[in-house]
């Protein structure tokens, strides 16, 4: 398959470039683009089909929702209940309408119950589904262009760093798709916050960008899946959490304690790998930099700025595969606000194999 790329400015969107992407998707397509948070590869969410061909180009377990993304609030309707009486938590209607309000267009995905309109083969075989409104408007501008439903998880092989850059997502699909949005960089850099309100309680199953103090602020105490340790056989309810993810090709260990210990233990390890003709890379806080003697040292920012860290981290896993690391070891990072949704990628990324000095 020949996959065409456009290049599309945010600050001056063609819109020839969106109705072609817009076409592909109704005639059953599929079209990566830019949001937000990380790339998507996008298909039309109600036709089934797409949704096949989504998983087929990802090489995605089927169980494995999608996110449904739309444009605006009146498109939710279609395909989500909005009955209070469909649901254990009281008064669902108001509680989406002030989380649309507060956190849509952004990154902030809400699983509801479904209408039949939606077909399981989005869903993962699930009666729930996650729907989403990015910010970013050339994601906005394809949704409207191509009917209002994209189902879109991130547009990297399975298991693979999300795509943030243009190049991650030509690596990963081209001749796998029929085209691709060039949007430049994301800004966030990681996915989106999955809040799962089908249950008796407002449950978050993938942190991110919108925390659980964000939250809680319209729907009062809000609770973490357990399921985010890893140690669950039941069918996943949102992207990410059951499968091995994020993940670079050299094996990664995450590595905790005092600083002092931590970076000793590292360069300790780094020397036996070199000993043993193996490259070791480091993701680490810019204080360190000239603390490590691995092979590649890779920093995420400050240690108070975990935006960064978000920004930057798949990007760093990617350039070590580009490297050929053989063996990589990353720092634990501070997990208040945006660096939960740090620490749980780098945890899914290293396969929980966590060191604790």
């Amino acid at each position: 398959m020949d996959t065409l790329v456009g290049r599309i400015d945010r600050e001056d969107i063609d819109d020839n470039i969106l109705k072609k992407g817009g076409d592909i998707i109704r005639a059953g397509g599929l079209v990566a683009f830019p949001t937000e948070t990380v790339y998507g590869l996008g298909g039309d969410a109600l036709n089934p089909a797409s949704s096949r061909k989504i998983y087929e180009a990802k090489g995605r377990p089927s169980d494995n929702p999608l996110i449904v993304h739309i444009a605006d609030i009146g498109a939710l309707a279609r395909i989500a209940s909005m009955k209070d009486e469909d649901y254990s938590i009281p008064g669902i209607y108001d509680k989406v309408v002030r989380l649309a309000d507060s956190f849509w267009p952004g990154p902030l995905t809400i699983i509801l119950k479904k209408t039949d309109a939606v077909p399981y083969e989005t869903t993962g075989g699930l009666d729930t589904v996650a729907v989403r409104m990015p910010s970013d408007p050339i994601a906005l501008g394809l949704i409207s262009a191509s009917g209002g439903y994209i189902a879109a998880p991130s547009a990297n092989i399975s298991g693979r760093p999300s795509p943030t850059r243009i190049n991650h997502v030509i690596e990963d699909m081209d001749g796998r798709i029929d085209m691709i949005l060039d949007g430049g960089d994301v800004d966030i850099g990681v996915e989106s916050t999955i809040v799962d309100l089908t249950e008796d309680r407002p449950v978050i199953l993938r942190p991110g960008a919108v925390t659980a103090d964000d939250l809680g602020t319209i729907l009062g105490k809000v609770y973490t899946d357990p399921a985010l340790a890893g140690d669950t056989d039941k069918a996943p309810k949102a992207p990410g959490m059951k499968y091995r993810h994020y993940a670079p090709k050299a094996d990664l260990t995450i590595v905790k304690g005092d600083s002092d210990k931590v970076m000793a233990y590292i360069n300790e390890q780094a020397a036996i790998n070199k000993s043993n003709l193996l490259k070791t890379g480091v993701i680490c806080v810019n204080e360190h930099l000239l603390d490590y003697t691995a092979t590649s040292v890779k920093c995420v920012g400050r240690s108070d700025d975990r935006a960064l860290t978000a920004h930057k981290l798949y990007a760093i896993l990617r350039e070590f595969d580009d490297e050929d690391m053989d063996i990589i070891y990353s720092e634990a990072f501070d997990p208040d606000g945006i660096g939960q949704a740090v620490m749980n990628r780098l945890t899914k990324a290293a396969g929980h194999k966590i060191i604790e000095l």
